[in-house]
């Protein structure tokens, strides 16, 4: 029996899954990464100071010092240096806080009052003499609020540590190094059109933080990923991240992955907890809401892409997986 019964004749798409090397599934899934700052602040802070970062559900933290040295600490008490010059990304948008030293209280970052420098970059420097003074004895961070959206890859992202680090990456990567120091200097020298400058270096460095840890086999994560590190079982992954709207069959899968449906299933469930079935519900879900309100797809466009024979049906789906209708997606997004 297929997997779904709710899917359209829609023609197939020639498989080419056989010729892709299973060490790049994970590069190949996140060709449509989508991390893009949606708010950005250039932070100039004279010691003692402390800022607070609540977490914000579906968005990720960035961070540039351009002068340090400054504390991370994370809510589960992890702390790090960081000092001029380093950059790190916090995928999960964990809470944590910048302190000039572990002793330092601090305040929650939107209590501060702002300047704004473009649409997309504002200004706090509460302890500056002047509004357009450098303030060369403390520290200057460039902080910013990123939409981390994978797509359908979106488990991917709960399996990242809540701090990666850049300075990791920079001896496999050291390309990487000119453009932190870009960064660095229109931190500091505030030329025509920093500001914006900043927060298109920030999106490049944060992608490349991402791809460096995939590149480097997704750290000490297992459990789901466990899936990208296996030969066979990656080809299912590849398969159904490619086509989710095909009609697959049980059958079909294990032929992927080269083994009996039975030692398939197995293996499918112990890797991900979660059977072929429900896996291929959910990875339609996410991206039905993508599609639906970051690319402004109708949802009867979106139904048919995804394999759906009936608009009702792919309601049903949706509201099953996701709480409510997609109707209400729409409605919030008007609103919104």
């Amino acid at each position: 029996m297929p997997i779904t019964t709710q899917t359209s004749p829609a023609p197939s798409v020639p498989q080419m899954v056989a010729h892709v090397p299973s060490y790049d599934l994970a590069s190949e899934l996140l060709l449509g990464m989508r991390l893009v700052g949606v708010k950005y602040r250039r932070i100039d802070m004279t010691p003692p100071f402390g800022l607070a970062f609540s977490q914000v559900a579906g968005r990720a933290q960035f961070h540039f010092i351009g002068r340090g040295p400054v504390l991370l600490r994370t809510a589960t008490g992890k702390q790090f240096e960081l000092g001029t010059g380093d950059a790190l990304l916090l995928p999960q948008g964990v809470a944590h806080e910048l302190l000039s030293g572990p002793h330092a209280t601090s305040r929650n970052i939107d209590v501060f009052a702002t300047t704004d420098l473009c649409p997309t970059v504002c200004a706090i420097s509460p302890n500056a003499r002047q509004a357009n003074a450098a303030n060369d004895e403390g520290a200057l961070i460039f902080s910013g609020c990123m939409e981390f959206d994978l797509g359908g890859m979106q488990l991917l992202v709960a399996s990242m540590p809540e701090v990666m680090l850049v300075s990791t990456l920079l001896d496999r990567n050291p390309e990487i190094r000119p453009m932190l120091e870009a960064m660095e200097h229109e931190a500091l020298a505030r030329r025509a059109g920093f500001a914006g400058i900043l927060s298109r270096l920030a999106d490049v460095v944060s992608a490349f933080i991402v791809r460096g840890w995939v590149e480097c086999g997704c750290g000490d994560a297992t459990g789901w990923v466990q899936a990208l590190r296996d030969p066979r079982l990656s080809k299912v992954f590849l398969a159904l991240h490619r086509e989710p709207g095909r009609n697959w069959t049980v059958a079909e899968l294990a032929a992927e992955m080269g083994s009996s449906r039975s030692v398939f299933a197995e293996r499918f469930l112990a890797v991900t907890g979660m059977t072929p079935v429900r896996y291929l519900t959910e990875l339609r879900m996410r991206l039905a809401m993508q599609w639906i309100s970051r690319d402004q797809e109708s949802i009867e466009v979106v139904a048919y892409r995804l394999g759906y024979g009936s608009l009702a049906a792919f309601s049903r789906a949706f509201k099953r997986v996701l709480g409510y209708p997609p109707g209400e997606l729409r409605k919030a997004q008007r609103l919104a």
